[in-house]
């Protein structure tokens, strides 16, 4: 590899890093939607509907990918996602249906 930075794009990115990042990314957006990020501004960027499509995002991605990259990976992101969702559990009007969130003990291959 070179001394030049990897791009997302770039061959030499395992998919792994492609999706861990995604999901990362997935996981700060919804955190500043739903109010949780460590922001001084964090009230007025609530936006709880936003939150849902993200963490909807989130929970396909790491369903859809779960039996890809197998447990070692895919349990850590769904620690992630079910933190990500539980303080919408706070919220009555904030609801992401139950079959869309992965469990913890969905077969992975």
């Amino acid at each position: 590899m070179t001394s030049r930075s990897r791009s997302a794009t770039s061959p030499e990115v395992p998919a792994i890093e492609v999706i861990t990042t995604a999901a990362v990314h997935l996981m700060s957006a919804s955190a500043v939607k739903l109010g949780t990020a460590a922001e001084e501004n964090a009230a007025e960027l609530k936006d709880l509907d936003e939150a849902r499509k993200l963490i909807t995002a989130l929970a396909g991605l790491v369903t859809a990918a779960a039996p890809e990259i197998g447990s070692q990976h895919a349990g850590p992101l769904r620690d992630g996602l079910r933190s990500s969702s539980s303080p919408s559990a706070k919220s009555p009007s904030f609801r992401i249906p139950r079959a869309r969130v992965p469990v913890r003990n969905s077969p992975v291959q």
